[in-house]
Parts: C-alpha cells; sequence; structure tokens
C-alpha cells in the first residue's frame, strides 16, 4: 500500500479537550477512526501522526487521509 486507504470521504467530527494528545489515523486501516489503533504496523508505511487539542470543542479530523493539512478536513475528500 503507497497511499492511505479511505476510511470514509467525509471528516470525522470529534470533541476534543484541551491539552489532551490525540494521535490520528494515518493509514485509514485502524477500527477506531479517526484515531490510530496500531493498524499500521501491518503495512509499516504510515505513521499516526500526533495533535494536542489546544482548546475543547468539536474538530473535524481527516477521514479520506488525503488531507494536506493533516491531521484536520481540507475538503479533499469532495474530489475523490
Amino acid at each position: 500500500m503507497t497511499t492511505p486507504h479511505i476510511a470514509q470521504k467525509a471528516p470525522f467530527a470529534v470533541e476534543v479537550e484541551a491539552g489532551k494528545d490525540y494521535w490520528w489515523c494515518a493509514c485509514g486501516l485502524s477500527k477506531s477512526q479517526p484515531f490510530c489503533d496500531g493498524s499500521h504496523k501491518k503495512e509499516g508505511i504510515f505513521s499516526p501522526v500526533q495533535w494536542k487539542a489546544e482548546a475543547s470543542g468539536t474538530k473535524y479530523f481527516c477521514g479520506c487521509k488525503q488531507t494536506k493539512s493533516q491531521p484536520m478536513c481540507d475538503g479533499t475528500h469532495k474530489s475523490l
């Protein structure tokens, strides 16, 4: 696999907590999307992306795994 698997063609809306670290799945194989469950280790190509919430609230994590602003959705899924 040289490109990540598309988990879904829409962002994942997630309520985040200020100061907490989140590990976004970059490979698209995780069963606990949008976050990493270690599935990338099977392929060995992609690694999760660490993201720290600066404030609590709803954030939109990329579901298509094609975003240029990892781990957040940048709308790329609209062109897939």
